[in-house]
């Protein structure tokens, strides 16, 4: 899951060098939390309007995980 929100995030930003991802263990729940890092000129581009984009990337990553069997949130740090 890690390999497929740096895809998507290098896309999105002008700066894919700065792109980082963090995973935390799954909590109580089984929810994995992904946390997005990217260079705060980027920060823009990554959330989009209205927040559009980064809700279009929690969808994507939410249904690559349940490819997998796993819950999956995105946090855009």
């Amino acid at each position: 899951m890690e390999e497929l929100l740096i895809t998507i995030a290098k896309g999105l930003v002008e700066d894919p060098d700065a792109v980082r991802v963090t995973v935390d263990e799954p909590n109580e729940e089984g929810v994995v939390v992904c946390h997005l890092s990217v260079a705060p000129d980027d920060m823009g581009r990554v959330i989009g309007k209205q927040g559009r984009i980064a809700k279009a990337v929690r969808s994507v990553m939410r249904a690559g995980a349940g490819w997998v069997n796993q819950k999956v949130s995105v946090e855009i740090d």
